[in-house]
């Protein structure tokens, strides 16, 4: 019988992001900083489950096996096939669904974004919460870029750029 390895959860955090990305990158979060961030990558490149890859990491075939996913089939030149780094990026994030924050999370993610009242609507939080949830656990925790525009009216919209 076949046993898991051992993973931190930031490990298992890289891994599955990673596994999901076309091309197989590891991105640390920018809140993993200094020795957290030296201390998580040597740890999976001597346990073989990344290898240096151009400017950062990218995960090896061990890598994937430990993510539960396959390495992604690429094309004749070398580009991997049908790369959407946006939809691979908000699937990479570990979110229950049907919960509020993935409620957040989808809204957040179409086109034109989302305005503080839908935000509101869709989640039956106060706007203070809403607004903490982008700054706190979508910026800083799970590092995603979240960009803030004016509509034509004036209100605040937020997307996921």
């Amino acid at each position: 019988m076949e046993t898991c390895p051992k993973l931190t959860p930031t490990q298992a955090l890289l891994l599955r992001a990673a596994a999901r990305r076309a091309d197989g990158r590891v991105i640390p979060p920018n809140t993993l900083r200094g020795g957290a961030r030296v201390k998580v990558l040597t740890a999976l490149m001597q346990r073989g489950w990344i290898e240096p890859a151009g400017r950062g990491h990218a995960l090896t075939d061990a890598g994937y096996a430990v993510a539960g996913r396959q390495r992604p089939a690429t094309a004749e030149d070398g580009q991997p096939v049908n790369a959407s780094d946006a939809l691979q990026l908000l699937e990479s994030i570990p979110l229950r669904p049907g919960s509020k924050l993935a409620a957040l999370v989808a809204a957040l993610g179409r086109p034109h974004g989302a305005s503080c009242l839908q935000l509101m609507l869709a989640t039956g939080w106060q706007p203070h919460s809403v607004r903490g949830a982008i700054s706190g656990l979508l910026r800083k925790r799970l590092g995603l870029k979240v960009v803030l525009t004016r509509n034509a009216a004036g209100e605040r919209v937020y997307r996921i750029g």
